[in-house]
């Protein structure tokens, strides 16, 4: 399975969304210089997030983003499946209905054994990412890499 460089730029962005003064946006030019970004393109990925209910964007010469729930409150998995969609990454197409004297009332998605491999792999793989949140991560990041959060603050401050 292959995402979208847009995860890592927003999930970025959301763990340092989390560290912000309560109310204040975040600027996404300023975010993406951080990070030496393309602004456009970070821009569409926080917009998505605003879409799914995760950011809230807001006008205005301070305006900007800032998370819209609690950071408890948001996993990885929902900032996930904002940018790259709900659906299944595995399709199964049934092929084996299509092998020479196949039962044609068989319900292959279901009894194939490929297709129930691969859907546990992405159940267990959804259920990992559903149990990491937004602020679990950034307390992680917050103790392996001390001085981390200052620094984006810093460098995001509105007046900056």
């Amino acid at each position: 399975m292959k995402m979208g460089r847009g995860v890592e730029w927003a999930l970025h962005a959301c763990v340092n969304m989390s560290w912000t003064p309560a109310g204040e946006a975040v600027n996404s030019a300023r975010l993406a210089a951080f990070y030496q970004l393309p602004a456009a393109y970070l821009n569409k990925q926080l917009q998505a997030l605003v879409r799914a209910g995760i950011l809230t964007s807001v006008s205005g010469p301070r305006g900007g983003f800032h998370l819209a729930r609690r950071p408890e409150s948001i996993s990885v998995l929902d900032v996930v499946l904002a940018l790259e969609g709900q659906e299944p990454n595995f399709r199964c197409e049934a092929i084996l209905g299509d092998v020479p004297d196949a039962d044609r009332q068989e319900n292959f998605v279901r009894t194939c054994l490929i297709s129930q491999t691969m859907r546990q792999a992405e159940l267990a793989w959804r259920q990992a990412l559903a149990r990491q949140t937004i602020a679990g991560v950034a307390e992680s990041m917050e103790r392996r890499f001390p001085g981390d959060r200052e620094r984006a603050v810093t460098h995001l401050a509105a007046g900056a």
